[in-house]
């Protein structure tokens, strides 16, 4: 019976991601559900990349900046701990995000979002970076902790 809420709910985040493809604005910040289902979708995409050991889709969804500094070869050696380690992170998507601090938009336009998930038995903390790409936000910096 748990599996199948967990079906729902992971089928409920990715209606939220389909909504989240709205068109990023250069300037103004994202509602806070927004907010939720950027840091929620690149989370389990990347938690995919780590257990498939293959970061094409990853590479696809994050901004064309970063698309050029690092393709997936590239991303699979920035997360290579976490694909050693068998990091299994995608209990996120049951979880609300704990902000720490405010979410804002600094001088070059980059939404800076940071915080954490209460997950057990260790915590899942994140800072991303989006800037508007392609029309849309996409992830232009991430940096994981897993403790």
């Amino acid at each position: 019976m748990r599996h199948w809420a967990r079906l729902r709910l992971i089928a409920a985040v990715l209606a939220a991601i389909a909504i989240s493809t709205a068109r990023a604005p250069a300037q103004g910040m994202p509602s806070p559900f927004v907010q939720e289902v950027l840091v929620k979708s690149i989370l389990l995409t990347l938690n995919d990349a780590v257990a498939a050991d293959n970061f094409t889709v990853m590479h696809a969804k994050i901004s064309k900046p970063f698309r050029e500094q690092f393709p997936p070869d590239k991303l699979r050696a920035v997360f290579k701990d976490l694909i050693d380690k068998r990091a299994v992170f995608d209990a996120v998507v049951a979880k609300p995000i704990v902000p720490d601090g405010d979410a804002k938009i600094d001088e070059n336009g980059v939404l800076r979002l940071k915080g954490r998930f209460e997950t057990t038995p260790k915590q899942v903390k994140y800072q991303l970076g989006f800037i508007a790409s392609d029309g849309q936000w996409k992830l232009s910096g991430i940096t994981i902790d897993i403790e």
